[in-house]
């Protein structure tokens, strides 16, 4: 491929020459807030194109390894004079081991160096060397290379937050030949063999370090088939561990490795974690292995973990959680409510929420895009779905329960839901309020002056969501526009716009952050759709979202135990104490199976 490669060049010369060199990984992140965050849904394909913002490349890899060292000056700890000198000090270390490098340097002062390497390193030797360098360099930023998922840099040509662009501090004909000739196994090796003290000495200060994620109790949270523990997936996801609990990295994968097993994983969910990137973590501590090696090399772990967990059934005498599953089927008559039509005419009330749903399209225009209306307009959906779980226009679901299915804390959810039922013609009625441990019973409802509208309208295909948990990273506009697909796929981007209810300028970075990640994509003839190949449930995986959720319901879960010991001390009957301690089924994260079946979801008051 032929370049202009001149002395001087220009930022998108610079950009299409380097960036994709130097990233880690073909992906880049958009700073959509000028340069104060590269937040992950902003994430997309790194192409030679320049972007119109501040960009960041990733640094690592999904199989956890980097290619070049990226050494960040930051001219704000101690101006722009310290930074050149210790520039220039770190330049003369790395001619004098043999090294090249490419720099650059910002608007604000601040200087890039890169070291491009000929084989990747792992992110624990990467971090080493530069947290090594890092005790020698005040002005160096060690925290790109201590993020395995999220650590980024602006490359040269990169928009500054502060306007113009990083510039090359030499010919794009020297910087890309570096680049293209990259440090041989040999330079990188005495780099570390000159920095042996340092990153002895790093490493010893990491086992002084409370790492308080690696020493989370893995029985806290209840996992269903297929989980392991949150302290486990940090690992297998970010690669850092208490180095007083495991002295390597082969120690702390044999410990992934054991934890998937016992969590009832098959070898063959490891592997696709691992080349997808789910788990770079885990996949860096097979890195010094050459690639055709580290296959193999996770079946024999595997086997050596089937075999320990063999020998040592014992430890499955009831402690062992990992197979409890908090679903369970719902008891959907309410206190004091007798509702025997949904119970012998199931049939019925699905007719009826689907009308009710039809009203809530019409309605949904009143709510417009504001961060309140949409929170509202979620909320309503998590009662409609609940309402299809349970075959039942009548909800018993209290906050707690609709805070988990919407992403929203439930002291809002209790705010939105005062608002809408007190609307004049609600879509939801106050039936009964919440006693003991019984949640509000809520209706329902078509209103009057809808009714009309709503049964003349075609019923719409496919199921109601609530947010899914990886649109609470994604955001709440993308929810809407990948449901807008989902019902209805091939809409131009105008009829995006008038299906959701939202504006021409959310949507465009609804549809830019969804093809960000492959979830929608458009034909030629400029129409989208969903793409059915990409999952959800493993998006939100690679997110770390569902983390989140069992955290959520883990607060809401002792909240509860709280809240029936005083209970238990201060009411005088006892039926209102018998309430089962179900949960949202926030592993079902792709939603209920088409036939809603009662016995296999329940979504009842957290």
């Amino acid at each position: 491929m032929s370049r202009n490669l001149s002395t001087s060049c220009s930022p998108a010369e610079a950009w299409a020459a380097l960036a994709p060199v130097l990233a880690g990984q073909p992906r880049v992140r958009l700073s959509k807030d000028a340069g104060k965050s590269y937040p992950q849904k902003h994430e997309r394909n790194l192409t030679e194109a320049l972007p119109s913002v501040p960009a960041a490349v990733r640094i690592f890899g999904k199989d956890g390894t980097c290619a070049a060292i990226f050494l960040d000056f930051d001219s704000s700890v101690a101006g722009q004079d310290w930074v050149q000198a210790e520039v220039r000090a770190v330049q003369t270390w790395l001619h004098s081991v043999g090294a090249r490098w490419i720099e650059d340097y910002s608007p604000n002062g601040g200087r890039h160096v890169y070291v491009p390497l000929a084989q990747r390193v792992t992110f624990s030797e990467a971090r080493d060397l530069v947290e090594a360098l890092g005790t020698r360099y005040r002005t160096l930023d060690k925290t790109p290379h201590q993020n395995l998922l999220h650590g980024c840099m602006r490359t040269p040509g990169s928009p500054h937050k502060r306007g113009g662009h990083q510039q090359l501090a030499m010919s794009l004909s020297m910087a890309y030949d570096i680049a293209r000739r990259p440090n041989s196994p040999a330079v990188w090796a005495a780099m570390i063999e000159d920095l042996a003290a340092e990153i002895k000495a790093v490493r010893a200060l990491r086992q002084e370090e409370t790492f308080t994620t690696a020493n989370i109790d893995a029985s806290v949270v209840d996992r269903p088939v297929g989980r392991m523990s949150r302290a486990m997936q940090v690992l297998a996801q970010t690669g850092l561990y208490d180095t007083n609990r495991y002295a390597s990295d082969s120690d702390a994968r044999q410990a992934v490795i054991v934890a998937a097993a016992a969590a009832g994983l098959e070898l063959v969910d490891v592997e696709r974690r691992m080349l997808q990137g789910t788990w770079p973590g885990l996949a860096s501590f097979y890195a010094r292995y050459a690639a055709r090696h580290r296959l193999p090399s996770l079946r024999r772990d595997w086997m050596s973990a089937v075999n320990y967990l063999s020998k040592n059934k014992a430890n499955e005498d009831g402690k062992n959680n990992v197979r409890r599953s908090p679903t369970s089927q719902p008891n959907t008559q309410a206190a004091g409510i007798k509702a025997p039509a949904q119970i012998s005419n199931p049939d019925a009330e699905h007719r009826f929420i689907r009308t009710w749903r039809n009203a809530l399209r019409i309605r949904e225009v009143s709510y417009q895009q504001s961060r309140t209306g949409m929170a509202r307009r979620m909320v309503l959906r998590a009662l409609g779905e609940a309402a299809h779980m349970t075959a039942s226009r009548f909800i018993e679901f209290g906050v707690r329960s609709i805070a988990v299915a919407t992403g929203l804390d439930h002291t809002t959810v209790g705010l939105h839901l005062r608002e809408l039922r007190g609307e004049k013609d609600p879509l939801v009625t106050l039936v009964e309020k919440a006693r003991g441990t019984k949640g509000d019973l809520y209706m329902l409802t078509v209103p009057e002056q809808l009714k009309n509208a709503a049964e003349d309208a075609t019923w719409q295909k496919g199921k109601i969501h609530a947010l899914r948990p990886v649109f609470r990273e994604l955001g709440m506009p993308a929810a809407f526009v990948y449901e807008a697909l989902e019902h209805s796929p091939g809409l131009s981007s105008t009829d995006i716009v008038a299906a959701t209810r939202l504006s021409r300028s959310a949507v465009h970075e609804a549809l830019e952050v969804l093809a960000g990640w492959n979830l929608v994509a458009r034909d030629a003839g400029r129409a989208w759709s969903v793409v059915p190949g990409t999952s959800l449930k493993q998006l939100a995986e690679h997110f770390g979202v569902l983390e989140a959720v069992a955290n959520q319901i883990q607060r809401y879960r002792n909240e509860r135990i709280i809240w029936r010991e005083w209970l238990a001390k201060n009411v005088n009957t006892v039926a209102e104490l018998l309430s089962p301690d179900d949960d949202y089924p926030w592993e079902m994260f792709e939603g209920p199976p088409e036939a809603w079946s009662l016995s296999d979801i329940a979504f009842r008051r957290a």
